[in-house]
């Protein structure tokens, strides 16, 4: 067993076929990146941890519990680095159980989020931008993000103001959860003579939000409330974490934790 080891801490998704492709790609490649460390996996949601549980079978451990399996497992050192987007709820409950235990080790660094430098944002940007479906004219894409009701929400107003600082004028970015909603989309949508939407998530994985929230069949999903407006929808159903320089980012933040 390794003496060095790196903890990935993700939110988590109940469903497999997107922590395939997000989730257990970021870790490979962290894997790979650094050869010489263990590689352990923590999910911070309780209730996707339980569901997995009882659902799947399948067990995923909190922070604190991998945390403690790296100090039974002889870990001497140990890299925490976060698939988290921003620098918000999970992330800080996250710093809180490495704090209540990180005395065992003899030493822990932190990496940072996905966004978190003004760098980061121009890198994601740049490697978004590549994945996106080309834009035809009349069409827009917007980008739904989760949203949170921490400080750290305001890094979707800084991405959308970057992107068009960047003269990204037809991606728009909502959230879920907080503001802007798609309401506030609609309205800068509503300006513009725009024919077809094209839905996508900005998160790690293309989980519950994006199946349902953003693509499913009720009357209160994205695509259906931008069907009502009148604008041919599509939806592109591809987490974060399947793009490739975004798991370079991630990588990047292990090499840079302290």
């Amino acid at each position: 067993m390794s003496k060095k080891a790196i903890l990935v801490v993700s939110f988590g998704t109940s469903h497999m076929e997107t922590r395939v492709k997000t989730i257990e790609q970021i870790e490979t490649d962290i894997g790979l990146a650094y050869p010489g460390y263990g590689i352990y996996r923590a999910f911070t949601s309780r209730l996707i941890i339980n569901i997995l549980k009882n659902r799947d079978a399948f067990t995923v451990p909190t922070v604190k519990e991998a945390m403690e399996q790296m100090y039974r497992d002889g870990v001497k050192e140990v890299v925490v680095q976060p698939t988290h987007i921003l620098n918000g709820i999970e992330n800080e409950n996250m710093l809180e159980e490495i704090r209540s235990c990180q005395n065992r080790f003899h030493s822990v660094k932190i990496g940072v989020p996905l966004l978190t430098s003004t760098q980061d944002y121009r890198k994601v940007i740049s490697g978004f931008i590549n994945e996106l479906p080309y834009l035809q004219s009349r069409e827009a894409i917007v980008c739904m993000g989760h949203g949170t009701t921490h400080y750290s929400n305001t890094c979707y107003a800084a991405l959308e103001y970057m992107l068009r600082d960047y003269g990204y004028e037809d991606i728009y970015v909502a959230t879920v959860e907080a503001y802007p909603a798609l309401e506030n989309v609609i309205k800068q949508l509503r300006k513009k003579n725009y024919k077809k939407i094209i839905l996508l998530p900005f998160m790690i994985v293309s989980g519950e939000h994006a199946i349902n929230d953003m693509a499913g069949g009720e009357e209160d999903s994205w695509k259906s409330v931008l069907e009502k407006e009148g604008y041919e929808v599509s939806c592109f159903l591809k987490g974060l974490g399947e793009y490739k320089s975004i798991r370079d980012i991630l990588i990047e933040h292990v090499k840079e934790a302290r």
